[in-house]
C-alpha cells in the first residue's frame, strides 16, 4: 500500500508539472488536482491587516453593496476567486459585507464595475498600513505581483494603477475562459 502511495504521488506530480507547462496562465495546477484537506484561515489576514485599515478609515465601504464595514462583522473576500487562485495572498483580497460574500461564492466581479473601487481599497489600505506598521508582513505579499512595490511607491500614480490591473484583468479573463461564471 504504502508503494501505491508513492508511485499515485510521482504520477500526480509529473502530471501536474506537464499541465502547468502547457497550461502556464492557469495559476496553481498541483493544489487544483489535489486539494488542501481544510483551507487556511483568514483571521490573521482580517485582525493583522484590514482590522487595522479599517480603525483608521472611518466609513469603509463595502465594494459590492455600499455598506459600512464594520470591524468583527464582515467577511475577507478573494476578489478572484479562491478556487481559481488558491491563494490568500493580500493584493487578491479585501474587506466585504458578510451577506454578499457568501452569495458571491466562486463568480468573478464584473471589471468594469469593480476594479476601480477594489484598486482604491486595496490603496487606501497599503496606505494606512505601510504609515502605522511599515513592517507588517502583508505588505511584502505585494511584490509578487509588483516586484518594484516599495515604501515610496505612489499607489495613486496611474501607472501602479495600471500594473495592478495587467494583473488582475488576465486572472479574470482566465477564470471565465476556465468556466467561472460572473457575479449578476
Amino acid at each position: 500500500i504504502e508503494n501505491v502511495a508513492v508511485l499515485r504521488s510521482f504520477c500526480y506530480w509529473h502530471l501536474a508539472i506537464y499541465l502547468q507547462s502547457r497550461n502556464p496562465n492557469v495559476p496553481d495546477i498541483p493544489n487544483k488536482l489535489i486539494r488542501p484537506a481544510v483551507r487556511n484561515s483568514l483571521i490573521k489576514h482580517r485582525k493583522e491587516y484590514w482590522d487595522i485599515v479599517i480603525e483608521h478609515k472611518p466609513n469603509l465601504k463595502c465594494i459590492y453593496t455600499n455598506r459600512e464595514v464594520i470591524i468583527g462583522d464582515y467577511h475577507v473576500e478573494h476578489f478572484v476567486p479562491f478556487s481559481f487562485v488558491s491563494h490568500d495572498l493580500i493584493w487578491n483580497l479585501i474587506p466585504a459585507d458578510k451577506s454578499f460574500n457568501t452569495k458571491k461564492s466562486d463568480r468573478l466581479p464584473r471589471q468594469e464595475i469593480y476594479f476601480d473601487p477594489f484598486y482604491k481599497l486595496q490603496a487606501t489600505g497599503i496606505d494606512i498600513v505601510r504609515k502605522l506598521q511599515p513592517r507588517n508582513r502583508f505588505l511584502q505579499e505585494y511584490l509578487t505581483i509588483m516586484p518594484d512595490f516599495s515604501d515610496s511607491t505612489d499607489l495613486w500614480s496611474e501607472s501602479f494603477k495600471t500594473k495592478f490591473r495587467d494583473t488582475i484583468s488576465p486572472l479574470i479573463s482566465i477564470a471565465a475562459n476556465n468556466g467561472f461564471e460572473f457575479m449578476s
